[in-house]
């Protein structure tokens, strides 16, 4: 036989020996799939579990805020006395039925002051009251609640009103007063500090045990 022939053939079979073991080994390795290629099912278990390290978290991005506070009671401000040309703390209270009607009637007050170069110290409202109305029956005892009366109360504080002031501001303001509203015009005191808020006595009863 021819030797060039010789080595063709024989180089030719080393190919397909060297061909056949890398067949074998790519069929024995597992391929590296395009993520397209995958199915859902794949993808899933590949992200499952690969770490996320904090993605799609952003409160720790925000700054610490101090934890809120008790809301506690307001304080009690002074009371300022009178003096020989003004008044001290004077309480200009209205109260009726007609929320409306107090509302209104308090915001006149309140820009009269503004206008009159009166100082308003606070501006409140008290807690309502609820009134019953009862009846009884014409030929029986038995009472029932024929109406419930919500009374509305509103409060002006105003310092040091000049006394030479005073008689036209209170002129005004009873020319000015709405029917089914009443005005009172007292001075300030320690009583109607306290008056502002609910009164809570289950509460105090248990304030009084524990500090017993």
């Amino acid at each position: 036989m021819n030797p060039v022939l010789r080595k063709l053939q024989v180089s030719v079979t080393q190919q397909v020996l060297v061909l056949n073991q890398a067949f074998t080994s790519c069929r024995a390795t597992p391929s590296i799939r395009h993520p397209i290629w995958c199915t859902a099912s794949a993808n899933e278990r590949q992200y499952r579990s690969m770490p996320t390290h904090g993605i799609g978290r952003w409160r720790y991005l925000l700054p610490k805020q101090a934890p809120k506070k008790r809301r506690e009671k307001q304080p009690m401000k002074p009371i300022l006395a009178a003096t020989d040309t003004a008044y001290g703390s004077l309480n200009v209270k209205l109260s009726g039925y007609d929320m409306t009607l107090v509302e209104h009637y308090t915001q006149y007050i309140h820009n009269l002051c503004n206008r009159l170069g009166i100082r308003v110290a606070e501006s409140y409202a008290l807690p309502t009251k609820s009134t019953e109305v009862m009846l009884m029956q014409e030929k029986g005892t038995k009472m029932y609640v024929d109406a419930v009366l919500k009374t509305h109360e509103r409060v002006v504080q105003v310092n040091s009103l000049n006394a030479a002031l005073c008689p036209v501001f209170m002129e005004v303001l009873l020319k000015n007063q709405p029917e089914g509203v009443q005005l009172s015009v007292k001075e300030h005191t320690e009583a109607d500090y306290h008056s502002r808020f609910k009164a809570r006595p289950e509460l105090e009863g248990l304030m009084a045990q524990i500090n017993q």
